[in-house]
């Protein structure tokens, strides 16, 4: 996989990104089959239970969720009143529709902006944003989008944040950047995707930037990962 050198990559628009994941929906989703271990440990850790600890179960989001691979792992085992997936490509929530259908698992799918969560405050009780925020085309925009995640989580609520590193070994890098990765689809046409790779120390300056608390942080498999809560949580 090629990156590029960061100060040559044009800054695309959020129209831009979205356009590019409703180009490639249907071929991305077919190879997102199963959860990520770290998704199932947070929500082992974090979810698990929360029906018999309050009544209401409350409502979990996946927030990018693509294919709804986290949703549905959401709402199989947290308990949740209800389980919302987000996403700003039409197609991939198509995708999420026909996968709901087929598995028989109960999903509201909504088509935002990360930036610009659609959800009133405080109503979140657990949150999977994951390989999302890296695709936001600039810092401010990425500072938004944690400052609406942290609005929109419970007082007791949690979510658990993934970006892509320069901890990985495919990257020959110690600062964050900017750069494309290529998506190769059936019949070999090619399609630039936008990311931005943080360090960690970036990663944990956003954060510290942003409306949310970091409860624990860590690099597992070339990402960061955060759990993180609201501002207010003591």
């Amino acid at each position: 996989m090629d990156e590029t050198d960061g100060r040559h990559v044009a800054e695309p628009t959020r129209a831009g990104v979205r356009d590019t994941y409703d180009r490639i929906a249907t071929h991305f989703a077919s190879t997102r089959e199963y959860a990520w271990p770290e998704v199932e440990a947070f929500v082992d850790n974090h979810a698990t239970g929360r029906e018999s600890a309050d009544s209401r179960g409350g409502v979990g989001v996946d927030l990018g969720c693509g294919n709804c691979r986290h949703a549905e792992l959401l709402a199989s085992r947290a308990g949740l009143e209800c389980v919302l997936g987000i996403d700003v490509s039409r197609g991939l929530l198509e995708t999420a529709r026909a996968r709901a259908d087929e598995r028989a698992f109960d999903v509201e799918l909504l088509q935002a902006d990360a930036a610009a969560l659609p959800l009133a405050d405080d109503v979140v009780a657990v949150g999977v944003y994951v390989a999302t925020l890296h695709h936001l085309p600039s810092r401010e925009s990425r500072l938004r989008s944690l400052d609406e995640l942290a609005r929109v989580l419970e007082p007791d609520g949690r979510a658990l944040l993934s970006v892509w590193s320069t901890a990985h070994d495919r990257f020959d890098a110690t600062e964050g950047f900017d750069t494309t990765v290529e998506w190769t689809l059936p019949g070999g046409t090619t399609v630039d995707r936008f990311y931005h790779i943080y360090a960690p120390d970036e990663f944990e300056a956003d954060l510290d930037a942003s409306d949310l608390r970091c409860l624990e942080w860590e690099l597992s498999s070339g990402n960061c990962y955060a759990t993180v809560a609201g501002a207010d949580v003591e």
